[in-house]
């Protein structure tokens, strides 16, 4: 299972590193800022929006089976963003990856918890997080190995022998599990939760495109999303077989440990972002070297996934996941200090502290959703997690880039006079834009350089504010409503296991 979570995580990573390489218009596709945007969103939105839907079509029809299917997905939509010939292929390979990954990700988890009992499960899901923490470290070195000796698609290319593997170790070691209920499905609802995430995440990319909100094609879109998901509430609060059971919410303990999944992830991707243009425009690293930085973060993921269900069980969960909240607030903020000619130990520090507060909530909180329901109902409580992670993640790439995209371009506005009319726009849309155009001017564009990488300093230090505070608002949360330690330690009885759960 960590081996076949291995692949759907490791493509992110790997993605990360090769965005500047991907906007680059002769060594890669010439991608926008935007573009890059959707590159990631077509996938996190399709994966998302069908997460749910595939929990219920593996705990109905054979989660192995459901497996194999979405690595098959997965390993041909690699192939087809390996050989993409432009930007919009790419998104729409992309996409297709995204519905095969899932398939995937709610099938590891529900086969773990099927598999495990319940005394095991928190071990065995803190493992599995650990695998996340795996694929963290390698793939962005992964990436930069790929993209020092071959072309771009060859980040992609490499999920096809993990897939390939995987589907080998599947068939061989995974026993079929599914729930005897048939569960019906809700093609409405599916319907309607991605019309209006894409809606929402349209105008919030479009409105740091243009840098404005008061455009109708920023605010139209935007507003016509918020509009769909409230349909998409409203209807889920009324039919028999939800895509999505929104009545759950309704659980503080249960809200609370899901929500705390989608803040963290929120500003873990909004922050890979665009540190992956710090890293390789501005201190000028090379994609190699990039990812081998992203190392401390990856270790620490390591190093505490599998020690947070110890920490909850000695302190409690309040304690560990708003202490662990407070630290990831913390390196948001530390984010801001720093500068072109900062030392790069500082932001290995940084990273280090966000990858073990990260730890230290991600796998207590899974734990508290899956413990909350029967065996059976597994891979619908591994779809709520993750469909909350992954739009919570595209929004954090989606927000925190569109708020660096528009104070870049104020930013760089009065550097770009120099420039004819016609192409001021494209040229202040990112620092990778104005840097393609300094290059295409010679020694005359030498004098963009500076300001460029000033604006775009100004806009990651915005961006890592933004982050923080949402963190700081989820530390108030968690301290508020996630349950101490003695409430941790209540007994439960599942009927249809006989066996103590801890709730």
């Amino acid at each position: 299972m960590v081996f076949s979570l291995l692949a759907i995580v490791l493509d992110n990573t790997i993605l990360n590193v090769a965005l500047k390489v991907i906007s680059d218009p002769v060594a890669g596709l010439g991608a926008t800022q935007s573009q890059l945007e959707w590159a990631i969103n077509s996938y996190t939105l399709v994966f998302a929006g069908l997460l749910f839907t595939f929990g219920v079509l593996g705990d109905r029809f054979g989660r192995k089976r459901m497996l194999q299917i979405g690595m098959v997905l997965f390993g041909l939509a690699s192939l087809a963003s390996a050989y993409a010939q432009d930007p919009t292929q790419l998104i729409f390979a992309r996409a297709a990856m995204g519905l095969g990954g899932a398939a995937v990700m709610p099938a590891t988890l529900a086969i773990i918890s099927n598999v495990f009992a319940p005394r095991e499960r928190g071990k065995a899901i803190g493992i599995w997080a650990g695998g996340v923490g795996l694929a963290v470290a390698i793939g962005p070195i992964t990436g930069g190995l790929l993209l020092e000796h071959f072309w771009w698609g060859s980040v992609f290319l490499i999920n096809v022998p993990v897939v390939i593997i995987s589907s080998v170790l599947i068939a061989v070691l995974v026993p079929d599990s599914r729930n005897p209920d048939k569960a019906q499905l809700d093609p409405l609802g599916v319907l309607l939760s991605i019309v209006g995430l894409v809606g929402v995440v349209w105008g919030i990319i479009k409105g740091g495109e243009l840098g404005t909100v008061t455009e109708p094609q920023v605010w139209l879109p935007t507003l016509a999303g918020v509009a769909v998901l409230a349909l998409f509430v409203w209807h889920e609060r009324r039919t028999a077989h939800p895509a999505f059971d929104v009545r759950s919410f309704a659980i503080p303990r249960f809200s609370t440990a899901v929500a705390s999944v989608g803040i963290v992830f929120f500003s873990m991707m909004g922050v890979m972002f665009f540190m992956a243009f710090y890293l390789q425009i501005v201190k000028g690293y090379s994609p190699l070297q990039s990812g081998a930085l992203v190392l401390p973060f990856a270790a620490a993921q390591l190093i505490f996934s599998p020690l947070s269900a110890g920490m909850v069980r000695r302190f409690g969960g309040k304690k560990v996941a708003t202490v662990s909240m407070l630290l990831v607030a913390a390196a948001l903020t530390g984010y801001v200090f720093l500068q072109a000619d900062t030392p790069i130990w500082m932001f290995e520090v940084l990273g280090f502290v966000q990858g073990a507060a990260m730890a230290n909530i991600g796998a207590p909180a899974t734990e508290a959703v899956m413990s909350s329901l029967p065996r059976e109902k597994a891979g619908v409580g591994s779809a709520m997690t993750n469909t909350v992670r992954q739009v919570a993640g595209a929004l954090g790439v989606a927000i925190l880039g569109s708020v660096l995209s528009a104070v870049y371009r104020d930013n760089i506005a009065g550097s770009l006079t120099v420039l004819p009319e016609n192409v001021r726009h494209v040229a202040g849309e990112s620092i990778t834009a104005t840097m393609g155009v300094a290059q295409s001017l010679g020694p005359q564009g030498a004098s963009l350089v500076t300001p460029a990488k000033e604006a775009f300093m100004d806009g990651m230090h915005v961006a890592a504010i933004a982050a923080a505070v949402v963190a700081l608002f989820g530390a108030a949360v968690v301290a508020k409503w996630l349950p101490g330690k003695e409430a941790a330690e209540v007994p439960v009885t599942r009927p249809e296991t006989k066996e103590p759960a801890v709730v």
